[in-house]
């Protein structure tokens, strides 16, 4: 019987490995992809692309990558499609305390620093992705907040993909993902699953209070994000940007801090950050003049 559904899957891996976008419809995803949310997706990554949408075509019953850009541009489907063709495209890569030495920054320099406004603090994670990074967030603040008599804060976490938003909400993870996660840390603010054979962790729920997500598009203009900012993490998302799109979002981040503000890229990003209104202060760490 294995050996018979195997072969009865065959047929359709065929199909999938031949059916590819062609040219024409490569390039007006492409360029849709890029006006809504500014990702550039180059020709080497096309069948990425194709992967990623092939998901989309099996969830919605239709037969080929053809049918698919056919329904979304002639069939009008687009506005209707949008928001999930967005989340099939995105990458959403993320850790706790990834790149952990912008935390011991902010550990060690900018919240002794800003603790002596002795006011809440505004911390916004502008990809946030499933949540570990503005979780990580609220873990820092939280323990400087108790440990070192620091100011009270919150935190505004946005993405553009909504499923991660979803995920980033309910603050359940595998074990194995909140390894990274200091062993104080994680008794105080991780939770672990009673039933027996679930190994996951959720953040405890005065944590995950302490932060509020919502969907935001960087390439839009101007970020409603209320009062400014006094730390911003935006990383590993502008990699993705050609530069034109690199200059403009770092500029409106800029806008959205106090001065005195920090603003956190990737390291990767390093050279990204460069503008009249930041001044560098660390790898990829950036101070509002």
């Amino acid at each position: 019987m294995a050996a018979r559904s195997a072969l009865a899957r065959k047929p359709r891996d065929f199909a999938d490995a031949a059916d590819r976008l062609s040219p024409a419809d490569f390039r007006r995803l492409t360029a849709h992809i890029h006006a809504v949310c500014g990702i550039t997706i180059s020709q080497a990554k096309s069948e990425m692309l194709e992967g990623r949408l092939r998901r989309r075509v099996r969830a919605l019953g239709l037969d080929s990558l053809r049918d698919y850009a056919a329904w979304l541009f002639e069939g009008g489907a687009l506005d209707e499609e949008g928001p999930a063709l967005i989340n099939a495209v995105t990458t959403n890569k993320t850790d706790f305390f990834r790149e952990p030495a912008h935390f011991a920054f902010l550990r060690e320099v900018v919240l002794p620093e800003l603790s002596q406004r002795r006011r809440p603090l505004r911390v916004w994670s502008a990809a946030c992705s499933t949540g570990a990074e503005p979780y990580t967030l609220a873990m820092v603040l939280d323990a400087h907040a108790n440990d070192a008599d620091g100011p009270e804060f919150g935190i505004l976490a946005t993405d553009i993909d909504t499923e991660v938003l979803a995920h980033a909400r309910r603050g359940v993870y595998p074990l194995a993902q909140l390894d990274p996660v200091p062993a104080e840390l994680r008794r105080r603010y991780v939770m672990r699953a009673r039933l027996a054979g679930r190994n996951e962790g959720r953040i405890t729920p005065d944590l995950r209070a302490a932060v509020g997500f919502g969907r935001l598009n960087l390439i839009g203009e101007g970020y409603p994000v209320g009062e400014p900012m006094d730390v911003i993490f935006c990383r590993n998302v502008l990699i993705y940007f050609d530069r034109e799109t690199q200059a403009r979002v770092v500029a409106q981040l800029a806008d959205c801090l106090r001065p005195g503000g920090y603003l956190f890229l990737g390291h990767s990003e390093a050279g990204v950050g460069a503008s009249p209104a930041l001044a560098s202060v660390a790898c990829a760490v950036y101070r509002k003049h």
